[in-house]
């Protein structure tokens, strides 16, 4: 009996038992993977929210049009804003393949202070939208711009915050494989935004005024 029972210890002992290894394996170009189903679930995204758009986009209950409250001198400037951000987001990764720590992240910071300006004008247009009484729910067409370009304004908010993540990722640990790799998913991530705000720009703005 007493045999038994000790076996049946010794069995659940071994049964418990774990062993790791110094450094855990991890599969190549698994985060590059990861990030690539991310970001055609974004596409995804943003195409059901410019179906929407394109559905109620004349659906103005009697409310202001797209003519009566856009100002396309002020959305011009800040479409200029993203664009000249993924141009500086490219002299950062020029800096990057150069192995400079330094210039990649001053060109990172103008990046950043370019989109952080970006927003600034968007949401002093919203604000100025809702003053004038075109809130989201007084009409379909307010609805639907409202959440297009508030969920691409979303985007480029945690755009930033990852932005001074990996800053300071590379401050302290410098241009290692690691943050390489981030700096090249956020890259593509920020030049996606730049595409989608485009698309914002040219189907909403501009085809809303004509």
């Amino acid at each position: 009996m007493s045999n038994t029972h000790i076996n049946a210890g010794g069995a659940a002992a071994l049964a418990t038992r774990e062993y790791h290894l110094a450094h855990e394996p991890h599969p190549e170009n698994g985060t590059s993977l990861g990030f690539w189903l991310y970001l055609m679930s974004d596409c995804l995204i943003f195409a059901a929210l410019f179906a929407t758009y394109g559905v109620l986009g004349r659906s103005y209950a009697g409310g202001p049009s797209g003519k009566d409250l856009f100002d396309l001198s002020l959305v011009a400037v800040n479409t200029a804003f993203l664009l000249m951000s993924s141009i500086t987001f490219g002299f950062a990764m020029l800096q990057k393949q150069k192995k400079n720590v330094n210039g990649t992240l001053l060109w990172l910071a103008v990046t950043g202070l370019l989109g952080a300006a970006f927003l600034a004008v968007e949401l002093y247009e919203f604000h100025h939208l809702i003053h004038q009484g075109a809130t989201p729910q007084s009409s379909a067409f307010l609805s639907s711009f409202f959440t297009l370009v508030g969920t691409h304004g979303i985007h480029v908010t945690f755009g930033l915050v990852w932005l001074i993540t990996l800053m300071i990722q590379i401050k302290k640990h410098g241009l290692i494989n690691e943050n390489v790799r981030r700096i090249n998913c956020l890259s593509m991530f920020w030049h996606f935004l730049d595409v989608v705000w485009i698309g914002v720009f040219t189907f909403v703005y501009l085809m809303g005024v004509l």
